[in-house]
């Protein structure tokens, strides 16, 4: 398993709060602690978003390491985003983030 750098201050709420800086990935995030994701269906979902934020938010959080995008070869073709191990490890955090 993968470990999170903590930055110099040791507060392991930092790397969350990075990461979770920038319009729509605070939502995308929470949503994904639900399940598997769809383009259209968190188009739908989030209320302001456009097609080109979100996409922008999401390839961040692949190329961050914290989504997994898969190809489902079903018809219709479509892509999956889901929490990888990376962004599983940081669900405690966001939990406790979320009750203060």
């Amino acid at each position: 398993m993968e470990k999170i750098q903590i930055n110099d201050n040791g507060c392991p709420a930092e790397e969350l709060l990075r990461l979770l800086s920038g319009k729509w990935k605070p939502q995308i995030f929470r949503m994904a602690l639900n399940g598997p994701l769809r383009f259209n269906s968190l188009l739908r979902q989030i209320e302001g978003a456009n097609k080109q934020s979100l996409a922008s938010a999401l390839k961040e959080l692949v190329d961050e390491g914290y989504l997994d995008r898969v190809v489902v070869k079903q018809k219709p073709l479509h892509i999956e985003y889901t929490l990888s191990e990376k962004g599983k490890m940081l669900i405690p955090v966001f939990v406790q983030l979320e009750t203060l």
